[in-house]
């Protein structure tokens, strides 16, 4: 099989090749940091997380960069809302989204380069495309002119005439042409700058990317990624100014993932309707956060609301108890010394079912499909455990393959050191409740249940004994 992926740049499904064998080079844009993200901003990363896990998993080398944008007219704005400096405000909301993000079971990112330390290379950058006649000075500010790049607007595909509409910079005498965009912010009284050749100021918005992008991964990516709202302006000016700059192409390909609804609402920091994601992880298992997200096709937007993350947490609860059962099989058989029948029973049926799993995400990684493919598994499981000559070769077959199919998606909780420990207090306590019960003291057996609830434990007859799990 051969990956295929959308390219927004082209608008069609290409078979995916990395510049150098067996290596990919992958920058996603992270956030700007003065709040704490909300469920539409987790979705980017959730998704590139797979993405990523895929590549690795079929024997990709992945660098993976996503940057924090830690100086911003909204940065600035919060410093002063709350008293604080720009610095510490980053400081501040960088902890939280790596606390978020490894809440999601989201793996760290090879690098997480913040604008700040990189002013040395963005000045180089913009020195580069003043020494071309491509950018200008204006009254301590730096613009694109985007007359010199005739390619702008390839990829967004929008009318250019249209594009100047979606600039955060308001056309003012200052510029040249409406479409041209800033590239360097003079300074104004009070706020944060570094000097430079043409006084003191700070970076644009679109300049940071293009500037650790090249730093650390090259003039060109093999990947570049990034929500839906990210390909105007933001996006389209890393295309021009990078590959004015290089004469080369700044990515391979682009991918952008779509929106995320509230209710049918689009999200938006006016109407006060995001979800953060530090409150949802209170409300709900992460787990269930992730499979909501990759339970629709990327590029697709989804809309978010009660009813859709219970469907969500039912269906994880699904995945994790057909592992739960097959791991406490497992043990059973380990223990007795069972080996039942041979494992290559199963292995044509557990073949096909990762087959399409890997076909589903070679298709431009359909993880709504790749999740059938998972439930087709847990099905053949549960079906498998009914038998009578169940052995260990064979579930520990199926747990391998749920296993790698989870290392692609993130959907089974994992198994902490803390809960191991508990044990053998779990097991002493149910060996205690069976003799009560076969005592007839059920006042003892009761208050035992009730203590396995408090600490979330729950207890399962099934045909080899009390078994339990953790809800």
């Amino acid at each position: 099989m051969t990956l295929h992926l959308y390219n927004t740049l082209t608008r069609t499904k290409e078979a995916f090749e990395s510049q150098e064998p067996g290596k990919v080079k992958m920058y996603v844009c992270g956030p700007t940091v003065y709040d704490y993200i909300h469920v539409g901003n987790a979705r980017p990363f959730i998704f590139f997380d797979v993405v990523r896990r895929y590549l690795e998993s079929t024997g990709y080398e992945v660098n993976y960069v996503v940057n924090f944008t830690d100086v911003d007219d909204k940065m600035i704005r919060k410093a002063e809302e709350l008293g604080s400096t720009v610095p510490e405000v980053a400081e501040t909301f960088i902890a939280a989204f790596n606390a978020d993000l490894e809440a999601l079971a989201v793996h760290k990112a090879t690098l997480n380069p913040r604008v700040t330390e990189h002013i040395t290379e963005i000045v180089d950058f913009i020195q580069g495309l003043l020494d071309k006649d491509i950018a200008y000075e204006s009254e301590g500010d730096i613009y694109f002119r985007t007359a010199k790049f005739e390619e702008y607007g390839k990829l967004s595909h929008q009318n250019l005439e249209e594009l100047q509409f979606g600039i955060r910079i308001e056309v003012g005498d200052r510029k040249e042409s409406p479409k041209d965009f800033v590239l360097w912010k003079g300074a104004k009284p009070g706020e944060i700058f570094w000097e430079t050749p043409w006084g003191p100021g700070r970076p644009g918005w679109h300049i940071e990317c293009s500037a650790m992008a090249r730093k650390h991964l090259g003039d060109t990516l093999d990947i570049h990624g990034g929500g839906q709202d990210l390909q105007f302006p933001h996006h389209e000016c890393e295309v021009a100014q990078s590959e004015a700059l290089t004469g080369k192409p700044l990515a391979n390909y682009w991918m952008h993932n779509g929106y995320i609804n509230i209710d049918n609402v689009k999200i938006s920091k006016s109407l006060g309707n995001g979800i953060a994601v530090h409150e949802l992880v209170k409300q709900v298992k992460p787990q269930a956060i992730r499979y909501f997200i990759l339970s629709g096709h990327y590029r697709s937007p989804l809309n978010f609301n009660e009813e859709a993350l219970k469907q969500a947490a039912n269906s994880v609860e699904r995945i994790a108890n057909s592992v739960s059962n097959l791991r406490h099989r497992l043990q059973v058989l380990e223990s007795e010394g069972q080996t039942g029948a041979a494992a290559f029973e199963l292995d044509a049926r557990l073949a096909e079912i990762m087959s399409v799993f890997e076909a589903k995400m070679e298709d431009d990684f359909n993880t709504p499909d790749a999740i059938t493919a998972v439930f087709d598994l847990v099905g053949e499981a549960n079906q498998y455990l009914n038998r009578t000559d169940v052995g260990i070769e064979g579930v520990q077959a199926f747990l391998d393959v749920l296993e790698q199919m989870d290392e692609v998606l993130g959907l089974i909780p994992p198994q902490s050191a803390e809960a191991d420990l508990l044990d053998e207090e779990i097991e002493q306590l149910i060996v205690e409740r069976t003799e009560a019960r076969q005592s007839k003291n059920w006042a003892r057996a009761d208050e035992i249940r009730d203590l396995l609830t408090e600490k979330g434990i729950a207890l399962e007859d099934t045909p080899q004994g009390i078994r339990w799990r953790r809800l």
